[in-house]
């Protein structure tokens, strides 16, 4: 027999428990910015970057050294559509001046992730280039 009551229950509880239906966009946070001394034509910039549980970057590109620390959490980074890599707290990444970032994302569905980059580029060059 059917029961009315509990099908509408289990059709309908995903939307009474707060959890994402879509991936969030991660929160970026300018720490600091310095001119590079001895060549005036370049800046560090420190950034934090937020996933929330699902957070995903598009493709994109920096046109800079970009040097990552992951603080919390597990993020999935690739580059030039090669194999991706898993890093976890304490680990560390690398984005050369050339080179396109494919993958970017938080490594789980339920939990945040949170990591540190640095970036050498060219003063007043975007932070962020999309890719097509």
């Amino acid at each position: 027999m059917k029961n009315p009551m509990l099908i509408f229950f289990l059709v309908c509880s995903p939307l009474l428990v707060p959890s994402p239906l879509f991936a969030q966009e991660a929160k970026v946070t300018s720490l600091m910015s310095k001119q590079v001394q001895g060549n005036p034509g370049k800046e560090l910039l420190m950034i934090l970057v937020e996933y929330p549980p699902g957070a995903s970057d598009p493709v994109h590109r920096h046109k800079a050294q970009a040097f990552l620390y992951v603080l919390e959490g597990s993020v999935i980074m690739g580059l030039n559509h090669e194999k991706p890599l898993t890093l976890t707290a304490g680990q560390t990444f690398y984005e050369g001046l050339n080179d396109i970032h494919t993958v970017g994302r938080n490594a789980s569905k339920t939990r945040p992730a949170k990591f540190l980059v640095f970036l050498l580029k060219d003063k007043g060059a975007p932070v962020l280039i999309p890719v097509q």
